[in-house]
């Protein structure tokens, strides 16, 4: 499957995209780009969030290769142009999110050892930062430094019975139903106003935009499954004992103004975690990296300074 381009949201030139399969047969769509620069300072491997996908990213990218750097990203199994794991492809489905561990594995084995250039760097945002914290090895990683915005170790808000519910939902054989309340819809589709990722109205219509355009790339609701192993891998993350042979330098980005996940609990995170900072942005919402440009500026600001050679 090739990349979704129109004018709204241009693809950056020089793109290759592949289809890989991991140890467990699941196709994954990956996409790299060179740098811009004959000497590239290393390669940014970009990890998404829950119900996103390669083209949401092409502003990022352009301002990741402005900075001397080559790109490699991949969308995760379940969404986007990779497999599905279900015959209705709108929901959101995982079992366990150690089946996400595979994905990370093809991705490094098949496209960013043999194909871009080192040193490496993890750029994850939300649940793609759950997964990484939760599938690396925390000793030997390919990764020289992570960046992380907004991850997913605990929610913003959910009911009281949710995590119940899912449990016993999950126990009567129901996991692959979407979670009572939601629909398939893509998550996308939703109207700006109210809206808790992002304040800036152009990049969400943007997002909108591919999600409209190409719908074979959006998810919408949740699974019973999905949820259950979500808490189940955050309540590993918060558990204090998780993060005691962490030596990742990393750091992490909370929102000042996020409803979607917890940014004490992130915050608490990190103060465990050797090696890592939280950064707090004021005003901004969950997807720091589609904010307005004043929220973009300080978060590529803090980048710039984290990350080696940037400037």
């Amino acid at each position: 499957m090739q990349l979704f381009d129109c004018p709204e949201n241009p693809c950056p030139d020089g793109a290759v995209v592949e289809m890989i399969t991991t140890r467990d047969g699941v196709a994954l769509r990956t996409a790299r780009w060179p740098a811009l620069s004959p000497k590239p300072k290393g390669t940014i491997c970009l990890f998404q969030g829950r119900s996103e996908f390669i083209e949401k990213y092409f502003e990022v990218i352009r301002d990741l290769r402005a900075r001397g750097f080559a790109v490699a990203t991949m969308d995760w199994r379940g969404q986007g142009g990779s497999d599905r794991l279900l015959l209705d492809g709108r929901l959101g489905h995982i079992d366990d999110f150690a089946h996400y561990g595979p994905d990370i594995e093809a991705f490094i084995r098949q496209v960013a050892l043999p194909e871009c250039p080192s040193p490496f760097y993890g750029l994850a945002h939300s649940m793609g930062g759950a997964i990484l914290f939760a599938n690396l090895p925390p000793g030997a990683s390919r990764f020289e430094r992570l960046v992380v915005t907004t991850p997913m170790i605990d929610l913003g808000s959910k009911p009281p019975a949710a995590r119940f519910l899912a449990r016993f939902l999950g126990g009567i054989g129901l996991s692959r139903r979407t979670v009572p309340g939601f629909s398939p819809r893509p998550v996308g589709l939703k109207p700006f106003e109210g809206n808790p990722v992002t304040s800036d109205p152009q990049r969400y219509a943007r997002a909108a935009l591919v999600a409209r355009e190409a719908p074979e790339l959006a998810i919408g609701a949740p699974t019973v499954g999905w949820v259950r192993a979500a808490f189940a891998v955050m309540d590993h993350l918060m558990d204090p004992r998780f993060g005691a042979d962490w030596r990742i330098p990393t750091l992490i980005f909370l929102a000042g103004e996020d409803r979607v996940v917890s940014s004490p609990a992130a915050k608490h995170f990190a103060a465990k975690l050797f090696a890592t900072k939280a950064v707090n942005i004021p005003g901004a919402r969950h997807e720091i990296m589609q904010e307005r440009d004043a929220i973009r500026d300080v978060f590529w600001a803090a980048f710039d300074a984290f990350v080696p050679g940037t400037k």
